[in-house]
């Protein structure tokens, strides 16, 4: 369904940084890629991939893709006019000069980012990826693949932009038409059509102006149409099963069990291919085959063998390629983990067992089961002592000794804070330097103390600078932690790093999400150090930051053999134990970042209010026993954030910081209904663009902001970390950030 992009070795990653950086041109960046799509293209094939995936690979958003196909490049970008197509391509992405990116959101509930599509004119098809890509495989490797589409509804469903979605939806069917049509004249005879949104919760009139627009498309051309969804069970099966497409892909992971029932009470269409995902392609535990050997017979006793596909719940790039290259990794542990190569060879191990019989693959079968066992049973797997705690937390550990508003008459005595006080989010610019030395310490290159040595003067360096140009709330820097989560997993019993598990969150951006396969506690101080340290360089506040429970685990490969509740509140009681240190220790601010409290929010209302509910706890869990003049503060970013504001409410944080500078609008019109009484700092400038906006646009959105909330509340601060920027234009944006407070605390005073 979908193929891991990024390369063995995060080829795509260095290609698109070097183009970016004038070192390779746009004929070397793009014969590279075609290059790594192709060996993508083998490796699935020599693995078993019978009906193999085309034009899922992209240089950097399937979704960017689409809407370049389409021609939904917003007005502003006309003014790069000498620039190339490509140039433009990654202009929306990134921004230019002088020109703002598209919006950057997750992708459903993973921690994928997508380019947000702007609609401003009607869309028309111009030019095909998808062909071209189909053309490639067919030269290089005699196949005809199966072109890989983001459907329309879901491409209007993640857009913005359009005044009417319906009028939006129906102005798709002729350049889609147009599309399958080239495909269907080349050759093509299947085109997958991603529709994960069908899995949200819909109107019937959505459903009946989509069933509108897939008839439509059924008579442009005949082309077979897989209709896939993914991420859990789509609504009105019912109608769903009576489109006229060719086959329909369910998640019989997700949605294994809702999507049963659908068959059971409704049947499936005799005249139809089912797309059966029954192994994982968002989680990395290996499958109980014998399980899915049980699923795909009950569901031959609906759909006849010759209509039955076998494939992952989603596509796969949401998985690291191999387990292979992680020799230093315990046995028990690999053994019981899955990759993309080993997802694609459990499919090739049920589809042997269902045709030649399971004594084909005896062995295999048991070696699975085995190993599902030994992960069971490994140390660090149970600890009963955290499972002691976790059974005598009391309700007074979820909540803070004073209300809010009396926190805030002792927290302003305390700190003493000017009007829009400016502060970052957390990290600064992980340089080529940083980055070699924390390489050449793990080599044992280096020794703890030139380690740490070289770590203090670079916080010393930005502590320092901070107080040049005036900062109110300063940050240490972050300089240690390679990503905000592997640095506590690293330190966190429970957790295991690997050497190679990259996965691509956006563009040339990757991250190694940690195994969490064990019980979880706090035998070693985690930010101590560091944070402290920097304290001891300034009278001004330092905020103490560490990653919050939620984000902790999601952004992780997490168990799966007991509930996310209680995990995140293992994680929270970690963090809990380190925020007593550092308040004893003086830090007086102390961030417990949750971007991805929003992210993970449940697809589905019926299961928003439960997780809602102990995803805040485990928030008021970690920061519960703090001094009422210590402000706790959190931050969130790329999700539609409005539609958690009362849940920010509920952890009773004091200051809130919040993503707003690419996609803002309909979160600052949420927060116009939603009466919010907290801190709050909505972000200035985008830390994902090289390009940094001039003061005085920056005092135009606070103007706006300060349109929503009194002065008091309101905080001046990027939009996220600035890891991933380059040093001077850090310093250009944060000088230009404390330029824009100073200008309108001005203003206020007159």
């Amino acid at each position: 369904m979908g193929y891991p992009r990024i390369g063995e070795n995060r080829e795509l990653k260095w290609l698109l940084e070097s183009y970016w950086e004038g070192k390779t041109g746009e004929e070397e960046l793009l014969n590279q890629a075609y290059k790594l799509e192709e060996e993508n293209w083998r490796r699935q094939r020599d693995l078993g991939v019978e009906i193999l995936p085309v034009g899922d690979f992209s240089l950097y958003d399937h979704m960017l893709d689409l809407a370049v196909t389409l021609d939904l490049v917003p007005g502003r970008f006309k003014s790069l006019q000498a620039a190339s197509p490509l140039q433009v391509y990654f202009a929306l992405a990134r921004g230019a000069e002088g020109v703002k990116a598209c919006a950057l959101k997750k992708w459903f509930d993973t921690n994928y980012h997508y380019i947000v599509p702007e609609w401003e004119g009607e869309p028309r098809l111009k030019g095909n990826p998808y062909l071209e890509s189909w053309e490639r495989a067919q030269k290089s490797l005699g196949i005809k693949g199966k072109p890989v589409i983001p459907g329309p509804f879901t491409l209007v469903k993640l857009s913005g932009g359009y005044e009417d979605w319906k009028r939006a939806l129906r102005s798709l069917v002729e350049p889609y038409g147009q599309l399958l049509k080239q495909l269907e004249k080349a050759g093509a005879e299947w085109v997958q059509m991603d529709e994960p949104a069908l899995v949200l919760d819909l109107t019937a009139e959505e459903i009946q102006e989509m069933s509108r627009v897939y008839r439509e498309l059924a008579g442009l051309t005949g082309i077979k149409i897989m209709l896939q969804t993914y991420f859990g069970y789509p609504s009105f099966y019912e109608e769903i099963i009576r489109w006229p497409v060719a086959g329909i892909g369910l998640d019989f992971v997700q949605g294994r069990h809702k999507n049963l029932e659908f068959m059971e009470r409704h049947g499936f269409p005799p005249d139809k291919v089912l797309g059966a995902g029954v192994v994982n392609g968002r989680n990395v535990w290996r499958a109980d085959l014998k399980n899915a050997l049980s699923l795909v017979r009950g569901l031959l006793k609906k759909v006849d063998p010759e209509r039955l596909w076998l494939q992952p719940s989603c596509s796969l790039i949401f998985l690291p390629l191999t387990t292979a290259r992680e020799e230093a990794m315990p046995l028990a542990l690999r053994e019981g983990l899955s990759f993309a190569h080993e997802r694609l060879k459990e499919l090739r191990i049920l589809k042997t067992a269902l045709v030649k019989g399971e004594d084909e693959v005896k062995e295999e079968l048991e070696k699975a089961s085995r190993a599902r066992e030994s992960l069971a049973a490994m140390p660090g797997r149970v600890v009963p002592a955290v499972r002691e705690r976790l059974a005598s937390l009391q309700d007074k550990d979820f909540v803070r000794g004073l209300a809010y508003k009396e926190r805030k008459v002792l927290q302003e005595k305390a700190f003493n804070l000017p009007l829009l006080p400016t502060t970052s989010i957390g990290s600064l610019p992980q340089t080529k330097e940083v980055r070699s030395v924390r390489a050449r310490w793990r080599r044992g290159e280096i020794s703890d103390e030139e380690y740490r040595e070289f770590l203090q003067r670079e916080i010393a360096r930005w502590i320092k600078f901070q107080e040049e140009i005036g900062m109110d709330v300063l940050v240490h820097g972050e300089f240690e932690r390679p990503d905000m989560v592997e640095f506590f997993a690293a330190k966190l019993p429970g957790f295991y790093i690997t050497q190679n598990g990259w996965v691509q969150s956006y563009g040339s951006r990757c991250t190694k999400p940690p195994i969490l396969y064990g019980d979880i506690w706090r035998e070693q101080p985690l930010t101590v150090a560091e944070i402290t340290y920097a304290q001891s360089l300034t009278a001004k506040p330092v905020k103490g930051i560490m990653t919050g429970p939620v984000t902790m685990m999601k952004w992780s490969f997490v168990r799966d053999d007991i509930p996310e509740e209680e995990i995140a509140y293992q994680l929270a009681l970690a963090l809990r134990d380190e925020i007593r240190e550092l308040e004893e220790k003086g830090i007086r601010v102390i961030q417990v970042d949750e971007p991805a409290l929003r992210e993970a929010l449940p697809l589905r209302e019926e299961s928003r209010e439960a997780y809602l509910g102990w995803a805040t706890r485990s928030f008021r869990l970690a920061t519960s026993q703090v001094k009422p003049e210590t402000q706790v503060h959190t931050h969130m970013c790329y999700g539609e954030l409005g539609e958690v504001i009362s849940a920010i409410e509920e952890m009773d944080v004091d200051v809130v910081s919040l993503e707003a500078a690419r996609g803002g609008e309909g979160l600052l019109q949420r927060l116009q209904q939603h009466p919010f009484a907290r801190g709050i700092g909505l972000g200035v400038f985008d830390v994902h663009s090289p390009y940094v906006p001039e003061a005085d646009q920056m005092v135009s959105f606070l103007r706006r902001i300060l349109k929503i909330f009194r002065p008091e509340q309101v905080w001046v601060n990027p939009d996220c970390g600035l890891k991933t920027r380059q040093e001077p234009e850090t310093k250009e944006a944060l000088e230009r950030m404390v330029a824009a407070a100073r200008l309108l605390r001005e203003e206020l005073a007159r």
